[in-house]
């Protein structure tokens, strides 16, 4: 459990009602959640708080002061995210669940003790994977929170490839993955027309992946076609691994 430290300002009245306990600054809950969560930002919890999801009080002068319970609630939102991939409106329906005393119901983890992905090969194709991969999508807004980003830098993304909407509309968790590496590289300078050649090339390996997937998808026995997909998520880690291992090496040659 994430606990405040005890050196916070204590509670004021004008700043809100609520248990007993100590208030902190959103720069402290950053690094209260940053053990858990390396990539949450300050621009990360204000959006949660603009959507509701969590109510931090105010001081006289319009300072936010966290509470215990809002950490927590805050960690809460942020494990569904990570673990689950559930959009906002989901998890808000789950805390609002919680707060009245109902019980919730959250996906089944997998074998590893880890929620399936919904964009991994096994949770994406068949009926059941594509109804938890739509239902895991996320609007324009949370993804420009995500990669903390202007739309006008989405809008640039979009219209070099790089970034695109789910069929069906919003976005998948791969994409905000994406976001939010094409977000990092741009702050070393790299612009989307440097990355076209990296998006080029991974649909590249995307297409020798389903070449090779493709007859075992086709096949008649439904454990075949299972394989397949089990196969189509092996191949595109190795190739993930390989790319890596690609870059390190030409980078390793040409610095030395």
């Amino acid at each position: 459990m994430l606990r405040i430290p005890t050196g916070g300002a204590p509670r004021s009245g004008t700043a809100g009602s609520g248990s007993a306990g100590r208030l902190v600054s959103i720069g402290t809950v950053l690094t209260l959640l940053r053990d858990e969560f390396p990539e949450v930002t300050i621009s990360k919890i204000r959006f949660l708080e603009a959507e509701g999801l969590v109510e931090p009080r105010r001081t006289p002068s319009g300072y936010r002061k966290f509470s215990t319970e809002d950490v927590e609630r805050l960690a809460r939102i942020l494990r569904l995210q990570r673990d689950h991939y559930l959009p906002l409106k989901v998890i808000r329906e789950q805390l609002d669940a919680l707060a009245r005393g109902e019980q919730i119901r959250i996906p089944a983890p997998t074998a590893h003790g880890d929620s399936v992905d919904p964009t991994s090969p096994c949770a994406v194709y068949g009926e059941v994977g594509r109804e938890r991969a739509a239902a895991a999508r996320v609007g324009r807004a949370e993804l420009l929170a995500a990669a903390e980003v202007e739309e006008a830098q989405l809008a640039e993304w979009e219209s070099y490839g790089l970034i695109g909407e789910a069929p069906g509309g919003g976005f998948d968790a791969e994409t905000v993955t994406v976001a939010r590496l094409v977000a990092d590289l741009g702050r070393f300078g790299l612009e989307p027309r440097h990355l076209r050649a990296m998006k080029a090339a991974a649909d590249r390996e995307a297409g020798l992946v389903e070449q090779v997937v493709a007859p075992l998808r086709r096949h008649r026995n439904p454990q075949t076609r299972a394989h397949a997909e089990a196969t189509l998520k092996e191949l595109a880690g190795l190739s993930v691994r390989l790319h890596e291992a690609l870059v390190q090496t030409a980078l390793g040659v040409r610095l030395h």
